[in-house]
């Protein structure tokens, strides 16, 4: 491809009916992972932690450890999602969570919150990475970003409608004889199993089974990924591009999963203790606030996060990804720690909210880089990989930050250390691209467009 040649007819309707049938129900999916994964923080400030008689550490011991289950099965799940195709995995893993999940509905000690919480972890391994993964196979890379954003938006949106829907369900203490945060757990696992169910009936592994499609966009869709794949493949470069082992051997694989480390440590320091932090409001500034209160205010942050992460993505969609679309964000996000000094919640929201806009403006960016130089089964383990890392600083920051709180008194060191891996990041993907530049000087006039640099 050239530098953005103008689309055809049969380009836009093939991309449009992409968008429209395929990317909200993965979103939607995706929108129940990410409240399941996340469910527990909206429990712990809301009853769990008392009945359970949780620390600061233990609570973050049980919202990490389920990275470390994910971890385990990230890379061989996303093999076989490549092996046996996205319908079946994807709703085999859906139905997988949505059954552990709804056993949180009766945990009775924080033992068997560890164990729950490190089985959801290896039930929803490859389910994030293949979703990427199958969404990069149904579009070329001109149109990933786009297609990415959109279906980026359902994480910043979980909270946004999913902590008011678990300050609601937690509202509703005594339903079946149940605490309010029992309550909330079964009602927000059940989606999951259901969405799994009708995955297997509604996804379609690849663009030429498409029956939504007609002939000519099918054909059209068909060959400019077969294309796009013989490039990738072909194109003699130090880059990983067509095996398993130049997958795990290449350096920009590496870093790539490095400056995502950064970008999700500090995603997960918010997503488990905002809410928390928000409850501790009440001591700090002699308030009060209902558990619905609560919610909204958990969901502040992430409505304007949303809103940015749309249109941030529109500009490398037209004009191609650029070093600053994922740096400058992470440039932006090293603020986060000039929330301890407000003086007030709102000023001490309005902070935070600066940095969920920025770390979600860059990531949807930021995954569109790894299927730009991996392709079959590179890109499936390239991928799980790159987010493999993501898990590792998922359980990192939430033990960390728990632990640092529980020794400090405070939540000061811990928005510190998120500063710093968010300059790190940026710092990082500055020195890939700069590196990139200077390995392949000579590099297509697609490839100057496409790749990240």
């Amino acid at each position: 491809m050239g530098a953005q040649a103008p689309s055809t007819a049969v380009e836009r309707t093939a991309i449009k009916k992409v968008s429209v049938r395929l990317v909200p129900f993965v979103a939607l999916m995706f929108f129940v992972n990410y409240l399941d994964r996340t469910a527990v923080s909206f429990a712990e400030p809301n009853g769990m932690g008392q009945d359970l008689a949780l620390t600061a550490a233990q609570f973050g011991f049980a919202s990490g450890i389920f990275f470390l289950g994910y971890i385990v099965l990230e890379v061989p799940s996303n093999m076989a999602l490549h092996r046996f195709g996205a319908r079946r995995w994807l709703a085999r893993i859906m139905v997988t969570w949505g059954i552990v999940s709804l056993l949180f509905t009766w945990v009775s000690s924080s033992e068997q919150l560890y164990t729950l919480r490190f089985l959801l972890g290896v039930a929803e391994a490859g389910f994030f990475p293949g979703a990427i993964l199958f969404l990069s196979q149904w579009v070329p890379s001109r149109h990933r970003t786009k297609i990415l954003g959109l279906f980026y938006l359902a994480q910043p949106l979980t909270t946004v409608f999913g902590a008011p829907l678990a300050g609601w369900l937690i509202g509703r203490h005594g339903l079946f004889g149940l605490e309010g945060w029992r309550v909330m757990f079964l009602f927000v696992s059940l989606p999951a199993i259901i969405l799994g169910v009708v995955a297997w009936f509604y996804l379609i592994d690849k663009p030429a089974d498409a029956k939504w499609l007609t002939p000519a966009e099918r054909d059209w869709l068909t060959t400019e990924l077969a294309a796009e794949n013989a490039r990738k493949t072909g194109h003699e470069s130090k880059h990983a591009k067509g095996d398993l082992r130049r997958a795990f051997g290449s350096g920009r694989v590496w870093t790539l999963a490095a400056v995502y480390f950064g970008f999700v440590y500090g995603l997960y320091a918010l997503a488990f203790f905002l809410p928390t932090i928000i409850n501790g409001f009440q001591d700090q500034y002699d308030t009060t606030f209902s558990v619905m209160d609560k919610a909204w205010i958990t969901a502040i942050p992430y409505l304007p996060a949303a809103v940015v992460l749309f249109f941030w993505t529109r500009h490398p969609t037209r004009h191609g990804t650029r070093t600053w679309h994922v740096a400058g964000p992470a440039v932006v996000g090293v603020s986060i720690p000039l929330a301890l000094y407000m003086g007030s919640p709102a000023a001490t929201v309005a902070v935070i909210t600066v940095t969920a806009c920025a770390i979600f403006a860059a990531l949807p960016v930021f995954w569109s880089v790894p299927s730009r130089f991996l392709t079959g089964a590179a890109a499936a383990a390239g991928i799980a990989l790159i987010n493999t890392a993501g898990n590792i600083a998922g359980f990192a920051s939430s033990y960390i930050t728990g632990w640092l709180k529980d020794w400090t008194g405070g939540y000061y060191a811990p928005l510190y250390l998120v500063g710093f891996f968010m300059l790190l990041s940026a710092a990082l993907m500055i020195v890939l691209a700069a590196r990139h530049r200077t390995d392949e000087p000579a590099a297509a006039e697609h490839q100057a467009k496409e790749a990240i640099g």
